[in-house]
């Protein structure tokens, strides 16, 4: 095999013996791995690859994985079954649809679309959206779906009346979504498991179909993945399942870190190896990760380790606030790059909350330091593009009656709220669909003439669509449909925002087009409802502001699986990262615990590890203390530091590593410290923020030393200050 592998890679890559776990830690090659393996499995095992399947969890890293495999085989894997859960089931539900009650052209709803469910079937049951939040009510129901709970068992679990509420909207949908021939995101997952359990030949089909089964990012799976993959694999065994059980940080999504202890219980004879060789960052940074999460009980255990010994020490920061610790780290910055050191592009800072980053885009705004911000908002997610997806939804599936709502809705019609609302009656009472209902809206009582007509026109042009959409592709189907509706003047109105609009427009026309180059001859369905399903698969890609080459601002949920020479990671108080919900438990603060090892880890020479003594959250200024993670760090690799714009206080030191929690105990003369500021009423000051000012009250002492300052700016006006935090300094004579 060409690719050049360590022991504990080999070992994973040729391993035959049955169900392996492969421990990969941070930066360990675990794509190498996986990758490898394919290929081993088709070139020196036979298996072909038609009869394996390959689970990811993102389409970005399908592809990278699949264009591995074909340069290690020198050919294209064909019938590879490669993909992320959700495209996998949505496969094969397309061929097993009429076993579940479903046709082969049902609709995949996303967030927008169940939301605008849940806020219909609760407006139908009279119920408040104030009192029960509707995206509430979803996160319970879709939780609810991942831990693989009906409607009556989650009802009669119930303490209280929202889980109720939620429980019986839970139930509601899966009417409405039937009747609609639609599943939602999470359906996706427990369809198949009902297939399986209602039809034990098309599980047993499918045992057969696969000869193995490979699954990435295993610590990210709920419930329902787990026990797909464990069906699939029941059979044959050989299941390969590569995690790093120390990077699990998506439970808020249904993951479920206890499925890789799970795993050796359900496949006793399995074997672990453990891929602990960093490729990627230096000793000094690999025993900050591994102190970091040492500290979790719940862990099967692994140490990285490296050839790249030694390393720039991991600094520790200290600032007064945000703003200062975005300062410190713009002049950090500028003199390692002045001094070539480093290059802005080859900087990320990474952060707990998107929040976070606005002081950061403001210092480097200021200090004109190249940055960019990264976040994660689908192309497909945008207004536009989701108003002629839905036109195409509902040529493939009359019955969607989401996609009717939005659709008749743009361009506008003359149909209003009050219209639709008479349909919807109409369309339950007579149980049809409402484009089906629109089409004979003559025979509604109480609608107005124009609405009727209008409704009907709606329902005439479908028809139309429909007879077309046998032939057309799905790029000439959406050029059709915007002339037919006159979409693009439509977004003219807009101004300037409508001139981007367009260009998504047309953006979506291509991607169509690409796609269709691309078209599975041996999946089932049309061209259209192809289409409509990858557009709905397609995971959310990465929207990035600013400058390409310059400094990368992301949280650090977004940053996992990427790394950058320098990594600084701002934000480490108690309360912010660990989050204060999270400390309320300990599974959510060895959550937390993970995260900051994830966050560590994307570092391959240096790290800055920055706090603030004070913050502002809430539209308020909030006393700040280190993060108990940066008592985990091992003293030896720590460099502490702090910067000018703090007025005294007392300096953090490392806790004994044996300590896991830190209880602050502050003397009386730490309290009285010479080091802090006093002030008097009267006093002129200047704050780097608010600008100059007047002290007009004093109160407290030492460290709770308050000032009452008035403000020359009428914006900001009257403040309370804790003097320890503020980083007041006296104004200059005469200024």
């Amino acid at each position: 095999m060409p690719l050049r592998l360590n022991a504990a890679q080999r070992d994973a890559v040729e391993y035959a013996g049955g169900p392996l776990l492969v421990l990969a830690g941070a930066g360990s090659g675990k794509t190498r791995v996986l990758t490898a393996r394919i290929a081993h499995l088709v070139t020196d095992r036979g298996i072909s690859p038609g009869r394996i399947l390959a689970v990811t969890f993102t389409n970005k890293a399908a592809a990278e994985m699949k264009r591995r495999v074909a340069a290690l085989l020198g050919r294209d894997p064909g019938g590879l079954w490669i993909g992320t859960f959700h495209a996998l089931c949505a496969r094969l539900l397309r061929r097993e649809a009429a076993r579940l009650g479903f046709t082969p052209q049902y609709t995949i709803y996303d967030e927008d679309d169940r939301l605008a469910l849940i806020k219909r079937l609760m407006e139908a049951r009279e119920l408040s959206t104030k009192t029960f939040p509707p995206r509430l009510i979803q996160s319970m129901i879709s939780n609810a779906k991942n831990r693989l709970l009906s409607p009556e068992e989650l009802g009669a679990a119930a303490e209280d009346r929202v889980t109720r509420v939620a429980a019986d909207i839970y139930h509601d949908m899966g009417t409405a979504l039937a009747r609609a021939n639609a599943m939602d995101f999470d359906d996706l997952l427990l369809n198949p498991l009902t297939l399986f359990r209602e039809h034990p030949d098309r599980l047993d089909f499918y045992q057969r179909r696969f000869d193995a089964v490979l699954v990435d990012e295993f610590q990210d799976t709920n419930r329902a993945q787990y026990l797909l993959v464990r069906h699939l694999a029941r059979r044959h065994r050989d299941l390969c399942a590569v995690g790093d059980d120390d990077q699990s940080i998506y439970s808020w999504r249904g993951a479920d870190v206890r499925n890789m202890l799970d795993f050796r219980t359900d496949f006793p004879e399995s074997i672990i190896v453990r891929l602990e060789e960093n490729y990627r960052s230096t000793q000094v940074i690999l025993d900050a990760a591994n102190g970091v999460i040492a500290d979790n009980t719940t862990r099967m255990g692994k140490t990285l380790f490296t050839s790249r010994g030694g390393g720039e020490p991991v600094v520790v920061v200290q600032a007064a606030d945000e703003r200062d610790e975005a300062e410190w780290l713009t002049r950090e910055l500028r003199s390692l790059c002045a001094d070539g050191v480093t290059s802005y592009e080859d900087v990320a800072v990474l952060y707990r909350t998107n929040a976070q980053s606005r002081a950061f885009e403001e210092a480097f705004r200021r200090s004109a330091v190249p940055h960019r911000v990264v976040g994660a908002v689908s192309f497909y997610d945008r207004r536009e593009v989701k108003d002629l997806l839905a036109y195409l939804r509902l040529v493939a599936n009359p019955a969607d009656d989401e996609a009717f709502v939005r659709a008749v809705q743009v361009p506008r019609r003359g149909i209003g709220i009050g219209s639709l609302r008479t349909l919807r009656d109409a369309a339950t009472s007579w149980k049809r669909p409402l484009l089906d209902s629109a089409g004979i809206a003559d025979r509604i009582q109480g609608m107005r003439t124009g609405a009727k007509q209008a409704l009907q026109d709606f329902a005439e042009l479908f028809g139309m669509l429909r007879a077309e959409a046998a032939e057309a592709s799905p790029a000439a189907l959406l050029e059709r449909i915007i002339e037919l509706i006159d979409y693009e003047d439509h977004l003219k109105g807009e101004g300037v925002e409508g001139v981007e609009r367009q260009e998504n427009v047309r953006e979506l026309v291509a991607a169509a087009a690409d796609w269709s180059e691309e078209l599975d001859p041996e999946e089932v369905g049309t061209p259209v409802e192809q289409f409509l399903q990858s557009a709905a698969l397609t995971t959310s890609e990465e929207k990035i502001s600013g400058d390409p080459n310059g400094v990368t601002l992301m949280t650090v949920h977004t940053a996992k699986g990427l790394e950058w020479p320098v990594v600084a990671i701002a934000g480490l108080e108690d309360g912010l990262f660990p989050l204060s919900r999270a400390m309320e438990s300990p599974e959510g603060m060895e959550e937390e615990r993970r995260l900051a090892y994830v966050a560590v880890t994307r570092a391959q020479d240096r790290l800055y590890v920055i706090w603030a003594r004070a913050r502002r959250r809430g539209g308020q200024i909030m006393p700040g203390t280190a993060s108990r993670f940066i008592e985990s760090l091992p003293p030896g690799v720590v460099e502490e530091r702090r910067t000018s714009g703090l007025f005294g206080g007392e300096w953090y030191r490392p806790a004994p590593r044996h300590r896991v929690r830190r209880t602050e105990e502050v003397s009386e003369s730490e309290l009285e410290s010479q080091d802090l500021p006093r002030f008097v009423k009267g006093e002129r000051v200047h704050h780097r923020r608010f600008g100059p000012g007047v002290i007009r009250g004093v109160s407290g002492r030492g460290r709770d030393l308050r000032v009452i300052v008035d403000f020359e700016d009428d914006e900001v006006g009257e403040k309370h200050l804790l003097v320890a935090y503020a980083g007041l300094q006296r104004a200059m004579e005469g200024a």
